[in-house]
């Protein structure tokens, strides 16, 4: 049987591009996906500071650390579910590691507040890394123990073990750049915009370059 250039090319094409997906296939189940969680006050603006870290996929603002199941945002900041506002932070571990997480964490919150962050108070509000592993614990004593080291200061934020995580209600993901039109405490805004004044207002990246200086990876951002 005779096989003509012509009908070799397309097969040659053909072959080409399977081995080409099947290679991209591999390289993304190649791929380490990890989660953090941590509190840092308001979890919009641990959300917002996060999606913008190269290597990091999703952030995801909810609530954690308390007892109550299925908590809604009312009740976590009313008191008494125990829980805090939280982000569940998820990154492939090939172009950001944990410690690198826990480092910039360290410098976009204010360790040294024990009663909230920044113009939010109470619990819901206080700042925390919460652990899955015994080797998630010991990177994050290794980072506390450094940025308390190069902060100079006593850090409060508490290592807690891991518990269920509860996503937040849907307007609350991605709220810092919603374009949806809604009546906030400034007025009809975007959230988007409604986030801008409350981050300014708030202090929040006033105080972080007030502690951190130029360390601060977010602040201003």
């Amino acid at each position: 049987m005779t096989v003509s250039i012509n009908t070799i090319k397309p097969m040659l094409l053909v072959v080409a591009i399977a081995l080409g997906v099947a290679a991209e296939c591999k390289q993304a189940r190649a791929a380490d996906t990890q989660t953090a969680i941590v509190a840092g006050g308001c979890f919009w603006c641990v959300e917002a500071d996060f999606e913008k870290v190269k290597g990091v996929t999703e952030v995801v603002s909810g609530y954690t650390g308390g007892t109550v199941p299925n908590p809604t945002y009312k009740q976590v900041t009313r008191g008494g579910t125990g829980h805090y506002e939280a982000a569940r932070i998820t990154y492939d571990a090939e172009q950001i590691s944990y410690d690198q997480i826990l480092s910039l964490f360290f410098r976009s919150i204010d360790p040294t507040d024990a009663g909230g962050q920044f113009c939010d108070r109470g619990d819901s509000y206080r700042t925390a890394i919460f652990v899955s592993d015994p080797a998630q614990k010991r990177a994050a004593e290794a980072a506390k123990a450094q940025a308390e080291s190069a902060l100079g200061r006593e850090i409060v934020t508490p290592i807690r073990p891991a518990a269920e995580f509860y996503p937040a209600e849907n307007y609350h993901q991605d709220y810092y750049k919603s374009r949806e039109r809604t009546l906030t405490r400034f007025g009809v805004k975007t959230r988007a915009e409604a986030y801008d004044l409350y981050r300014k207002a708030c202090g929040r990246d006033d105080r972080v370059r007030q502690l951190w200086g130029d360390r601060a990876p977010f602040a201003g951002s």
